[in-house]
């Protein structure tokens, strides 16, 4: 009895020195116990991801790969799978497992070392939210009294949620979704139940024993995992069998991106950064949907890619890379170790030539695939002598290549063809008309070459491409579309640059008193100088920062009237853009909405709207009065000579009903009073006639029956997308260092640029080839053939399947029939006339005589001789 006493009173005794110790642990280590209320409103780290507009991901930063989760997204048997293992009775105890403390103390007693066994998930959220991994005593109670709160605080769901999405598991994969992503690329609902298994097992090693790493001693976890299931009922002994026979089938998956559109990307990206610093941005799960359109988006980077490498080949192969061996060849092994520095640009993949037969070549690519690469493939490379010339077309694939050379292929989607790695820079934007929404944006070549985005960074001279701009001065001020200009060399210098500046036309040709609408059209260098000299370089320079460009980059004098300027290609596309929405500057934009990792919205785009107020009574603004003999329109007047200028209705038949741009603005009215109107810059009806003008560039005019057709410097549009509601313009600069093609209708506006990214460098010319493809290009290097292909394949593809839209003139324009040598009016229905459209109150007066006459039928005040 006495011993009893003793032992009891020992016992007691312990028992409040056990409590006491506890109390006291408490105590010292409560100042450091944080709030585990914040769990409540954590916020994982997650990364940056960037959007299409039609919610296409387009690229994710950040160094955390995380796709949050909620509970009931997570299939039953990962759940059982993660419990089994890691703390099979965590929906029992209240945070921490006395079972599981006596087994890990009995294995420190027995063994002398540490144990993270009596650990429950409730402690491993503790210790992840809140505590280090450093082995002390001191954490594991902090972690022990942080559990304990955790679990009053918390539901059993919310800790399990929060550790299934803060489990670190390897490769930069946090949480189950990012894993379930990046060693199966699937969605939780699709992996399967050694997959699963798997995953359960990452976190006791999720960086030494993953299935990507170790792929032995993963699968040893997964199956230690599917034993444990097996021991807790949770799956059959045959699904365990099947189960861990199943092969290793994980590899290391991307973020899944759905349009690689780089360039765009890194301005969302850049722009993240400014406003919201590197280390919030990165992590806390913003979404920025930009305002590109995917599918116009893939489209335009095949036409400026297919555009590189037409131009590359004409002007010939540079030859290999180097040479891989001469007399005693190497083997595979070798030669794919000296190819695996080379990367991969744009499909365009290094490789070995292993054979040279007459007119093919077997290739050894980078990938270990062995090609054959027929003569259509091969015939394109001539020897590439300089920019200007081209070595002898070649006869047999021994006189391009030889064994052991190290050289590039690729497939072109039909067949395998040599290639090489283009040194030409591209770049090409597109805009929507009526909100300068960015739908398109490609700033290279190749962003692994070069991350320089040329569309918003490079400024080009702009060349040809001004030209619209300077005669919409012009329509402002007294001109029209018959006015015309002398088409004769210039002989009094502009002396504002130091020297005496004398404009040529390219070709050297000059034909007297022109048009202005074929002027333009066939871009006539010498009456864009005189239309400046007309409207003055002042006003000039003025209306082009209307459009948008700036004042400190436009020369004061008359260099400015050929392009002299240096603009970015964003900038020529916004301007153009003034003339497809009938003379509004929208304010171009790129990303349409910013979401937290909520998906609740943070940022809205406000773009302005290229519209007009509602008037009371739309369709009583819009009369033409149709008895006024000026305002008979026909769809296209040079093209129906025969009509009488008196037969309205015949020609008010060929105008399509007005074509519905948008929810927010229908045919040029705003449709809601809240809209941001941009400012209008030009009236509407100079919009309108530098549209039609800028049609002829591409379908010319005349009659070629009776020998009076002409060609627009744009022909070749006409012939690949032959639709009528399409505008644009050429751009060449001097010695053909930049080329421009600039173009629109009515739903869509793109400029594509092609040129070197050393300024010096001249784009050059290249030869004709007797037996070359269908539709080649020669000669000189211009923005109709250099840019041009581009902007032409990519319009053809972007407006495949949609209507025409054309639209009707707007109010205040009206067309008469005019004599095509002196733009007077004529009562000839004949090929020497043709309708042409005027602001009302601008049309001629006075009738052409039987004769012709030849004073006052052009504006110009030089005194000049016009044949001289």
């Amino acid at each position: 009895m006495k011993w009893f006493k003793r032992f009891l009173i020992a016992s007691f005794s312990l028992a409040l020195l056990g409590v006491g110790a506890i109390a006291a642990a408490y105590f010292y280590v409560l100042p450091d116990l944080p709030d585990v209320n914040t769990l409540k409103t954590v916020k994982l780290q997650t990364p940056l991801r960037i959007y299409s507009q039609d919610g296409l991901l387009i690229s994710q930063f950040g160094e955390k790969r995380r796709i949050p989760v909620e509970y009931e997204d997570v299939p039953q048997q990962l759940i059982n799978a993660v419990l089994d293992t890691e703390d099979a009775r965590f929906f029992e105890h209240k945070g921490i497992d006395p079972i599981g403390i006596v087994r890990a103390a009995t294995i420190l007693i027995t063994t002398g070392k540490k144990s993270q066994g009596a650990s429950t998930i409730t402690q491993q959220v503790a210790r992840g939210f809140f505590l280090s991994n450093e082995k002390t005593y001191i954490r594991k109670i902090k972690e022990i009294f942080l559990a304990l709160k955790i679990e009053k605080a918390l539901t059993k769901k919310e800790i399990l949620t929060l550790y299934l999405n803060r489990s670190f598991l390897g490769n930069r994969a946090y949480g189950v979704g990012a894993a379930a992503q990046v060693y199966y690329g699937k969605e939780l609902d699709e992996l399967t139940l050694p997959e699963m298994a798997m995953i359960a097992g990452l976190p006791q090693a999720p960086s030494a024993a993953n299935p990507i790493r170790n792929p032995q001693r993963a699968t040893n976890r997964r199956n230690w995992v599917l034993s444990r299931m097996l021991e807790k009922r949770n799956i059959t002994q045959a699904e365990y069998e099947e189960a861990a026979a199943a092969p290793v089938t994980a590899r290391y998956h991307g973020a899944e991106i759905d349009l690689y559109a780089p360039y765009i990307s890194e301005m969302a990206r850049d722009y993240m950064i400014q406003k919201y610093g590197r280390e919030e941005a990165y992590t806390h799960g913003y979404n920025v949907y930009t305002t590109i359109n995917s599918d116009l988006q893939r489209k335009a980077q095949t036409a400026l890619r297919n555009n590189v490498f037409a131009y590359d080949q004409r002007h010939g192969y540079r030859g290999p890379g180097k040479v891989l061996w001469t007399e005693t060849p190497i083997n595979n092994e070798q030669i794919l170790e000296a190819l695996k520095a080379k990367p991969v640009i744009q499909g365009i993949i290094p490789a070995a030539v292993m054979a040279v037969s007459e007119q093919s070549a077997e290739f050894l690519t980078k990938h270990g695939e062995r090609v054959t690469v027929e003569w259509s493939g091969l015939k394109w490379a001539r020897k590439f002598i300089t920019d200007k010339r081209q070595g002898r077309v070649p006869k047999t694939a021994s006189d391009i290549l030889n064994v052991g050379e190290q050289v590039w292929v690729r497939h072109n989607g039909d067949e395998w063809q040599l290639s090489q790695v283009p040194q030409v820079s591209s770049a090409t934007v597109s805009l929507d008309p009526v909100d300068g929404a960015i739908q398109t944006l490609v700033g290279g070549f190749s962003f692994s070459q070069s991350q320089f985005n040329r569309v918003t960074q490079a400024k080009r001279q702009l060349g040809s491409n001004i030209k619209p701009f300077i005669y919409a001065s012009a329509l402002e001020h007294d001109y029209t579309l018959a006015t015309l200009i002398n088409n004769a060399p210039i002989n009094k210098p502009d002396t504002r640059q130091g020297t005496a500046w004398r404009p040529k036309n390219s070709p050297d040709v000059y034909g007297g008193p022109t048009r202005l609408r074929v002027g333009l059209a066939q871009s006539i260098n010498v009456m864009s100088v005189r239309a400046l000299r007309h409207i003055g370089i002042d006003d000039a320079v003025d209306t082009l920062v209307s459009f948008g460009f700036d004042a400190q980059d436009l020369p004061r004098n008359e260099s400015l009237a050929l392009g002299s300027p240096s603009v970015t290609p964003l900038q020529v596309a916004s301007a153009f853009n003034v003339f497809a929405n009938g003379g509004y500057l929208v304010e171009p934009y790129y990303i349409t909405k910013i979401t937290d990792s909520y998906d609740n919205v943070i940022e809205q785009a406000e773009p302005t709207y290229a519209c007009k107020p509602m008037p009371v009574d739309v369709e009583a603004s819009q009369d033409l009065n149709s008895d006024d003999p000026f305002t008979a329109i026909p769809q296209d007047f040079e093209q129906v000579a025969e009509l009488d200028i008196n037969d309205t209705d015949s020609m008010a038949a060929n105008v399509d009903e007005p074509q519905v741009e948008g929810p927010k603005v229908i045919d040029g009215y705003c449709q809601q009073d809240n809209l941001r109107k941009a400012k209008q810059v030009i009236s509407e009806q100079t919009a309108f006639l530098i549209t039609e003008a800028l049609k002829s560039v591409i379908w010319g005019g005349g009659d070629w029956s009776k020998g009076t057709g002409w060609n627009g410097t744009a022909w070749r549009a006409a012939r690949l997308i032959k639709r009528r509601d399409i505008a644009g313009k050429t751009g060449t600069t001097n010695e053909s260092r930049d080329t421009w093609f600039s173009g629109y209708n009515p739903s869509l506006t793109s400029t594509f640029w092609v040129g070197f990214d050393d300024h010096t460098r001249q784009l050059g010319r290249t030869t004709w080839i007797a037996d070359g493809p269908e539709g080649q290009i020669s000669g000189a290097e211009a923005g109709a053939k250099t840019a041009g292909p581009g902007w032409n394949h990519f319009f053809n593809e972007a407006l495949k399947g949609t209507p025409e839209i054309i639209k009707e003139p707007p109010q205040g324009i009206v067309s008469a029939r005019i004599d095509l040598t002196t733009g007077k009016l004529t009562r000839k229905t004949d090929h020497t006339t043709s309708f042409e459209y005027f602001i009302d109150g601008t049309q001629p007066t006075e009738f052409v005589a039987d004769a012709p006459e030849t004073e006052d039928i052009f504006i110009d005040n030089s005194e000049e001789d016009l044949f001289q």
